[in-house]
């Protein structure tokens, strides 16, 4: 065991000095944007500034925007496809299978798409996925106003689109610590995670609002304009060369270095674990809360509505709590979150009434969303640039499970009911947070 941790703390320390030399730009021209890198230490606490990357850094401000952007459009083609399945069909069997096709590429492309963010250049690539999206979209929306479509045309768009976007997050995730430093890595992929949260908020409000004004059809061409605004970010953003080092190996070599390179070291497999086991154990909660709304809180749609919004303001409070402050010991604060995200959700199981039960899912979101980009910020620190791109598609795997975890949430609240699930899912995620603090001590101490 000793010998695990000494490996684990060795290793830890080449693969953040690697991570460090690589993500700069070829001399003469700043990774970092046109400010380039701050000088002089972060100062520890609140006070580092909320919006710093934004203010700092040109080039993450495009892709800040363009992940909204980005966002948005994901929500609104949900909210699209959603209503026209079950308006054609009016099955709710299909309803959840083409929302459960979106997840799929994930796992079977998305390691792929995490070598290809790792072999060519990583903007051709963004600006590659975009297009497809583009093409895809303008085709489809054509055929829903020509009132052509048909179901299975619904599912092949999902396909091909949700492949795209397989291939778009890892690059996406991968390309952040190029255009941040180091110190202000937590600020960016908390900013990130903020945008994304209110593209959540907003995204589905938009897209039913959408649909009265233009409908479906029309929809599509409204995400089109918004793939052309995202092209338009990454054209502006300047990226530094793809390492070479991948290049140097076939494609099967490079996703088997990949695994390999994160099961070689101990604390990043416990990292891994703590990103990828919780989407399955704990995160599809939010499954069950139209049962809670229904039988256990006794409210309609509308209670559903604020419980759903109650959520997604903790998550964005959560992202600009960790944008903003500063702290020495970022795997503490991680598995603090992941316990307390534990507690809030056996808290929820418990509650009878929506103000309580609001009050614990903000709390959830809060610390969710801490504990998710905390962890993805260590991640990040951890990479060697050249092997970015594949270790965040095993990162972006947690994409694929959540239909693997609904469906488990759902058994489980057929059997037990949806608050005793609920809280063995709190009770789970605080055993692995114990775990992961008592079995690798290296884990609390990580910067």
């Amino acid at each position: 065991m000793a010998r695990d941790l000494r490996d684990s703390n060795i290793a830890t320390q080449q693969t953040v000095a690697a991570g460090e030399r690589t993500a700069h730009a070829p001399e003469g021209k700043s990774a970092y944007g046109q400010q380039g890198v701050a000088t002089g230490a972060t100062s520890r606490g609140f006070g580092g500034g909320i919006f710093t990357s934004l203010i700092k850094y040109r080039d993450f401000r495009y892709l800040f925007m363009g992940n909204v952007f980005s966002s948005a459009g994901q929500w609104i083609q949900q909210i699209t496809l959603s209503w026209l399945i079950y308006d054609m069909t009016g099955s709710t069997m299909l309803l959840g299978l083409i929302n459960g096709m979106r997840a799929l590429p994930f796992l079977l492309t998305g390691p792929l798409g995490g070598v290809v963010a790792d072999r060519v250049d990583r903007r051709r690539l963004m600006m590659g996925t975009q297009l497809v999206l583009l093409v895809s979209t303008l085709i489809m929306g054509t055929m829903v106003l020509l009132n052509v479509h048909q179901v299975w045309h619904l599912f092949v768009f999902t396909v091909v689109t949700a492949m795209a976007w397989s291939f778009n997050q890892p690059v996406r995730q991968a390309v952040v610590p190029s255009v941040v430093p180091k110190h202000d890595l937590q600020n960016a992929i908390a900013l990130n995670s903020a945008g994304f949260n209110m593209s959540r908020i907003v995204g589905p409000a938009l897209g039913g609002l959408l649909i009265a004004w233009f409908g479906a059809g029309g929809n599509f061409f409204v995400q089109a304009v918004g793939y052309v605004m995202v092209a338009v970010m990454i054209y502006q953003t300047n990226l530094p060369p793809t390492p070479p080092a991948a290049r140097e190996q076939s494609m099967v070599a490079n996703m088997a270095e990949g695994g390999r390179w994160v099961w070689a070291n101990p604390l990043m497999r416990m990292l891994m674990m703590l990103a990828l086991v919780p989407v399955v154990i704990a995160l599809p909660y939010s499954t069950l809360m139209p049962v809670f709304s229904r039988d256990v809180l006794g409210l309609g749609p509308e209670g559903l509505g604020y419980m759903f919004s109650a959520v997604g303001v903790g998550a964005l409070t959560g992202a600009l709590t960790v944008a903003g402050v500063r702290v020495k010991y970022r795997g503490r604060m991680m598995l603090t979150a992941m316990i307390l995200l534990g507690v809030c959700l056996v808290g929820f199981s418990m509650t009878r009434s929506l103000p309580l039960a609001l009050f614990a899912l903000a709390l959830t979101g809060a610390c969710q969303m801490t504990y998710m980009a905390t962890n993805q910020t260590v991640l990040q620190m951890m990479i060697p640039d050249e092997l970015r791109g594949r270790v965040m598609s095993i990162y972006m795997l947690n994409q694929g499970l959540l239909p693997l975890g609904a469906f488990f949430a759902g058994a489980m609240a057929t059997w037990l009911g949806a608050p005793t699930t609920v809280a063995m899912m709190g009770m789970s995620v605080i055993g692995l947070g114990l775990l992961a603090a008592l079995s690798l001590p290296a884990m609390r101490n990580l910067e």
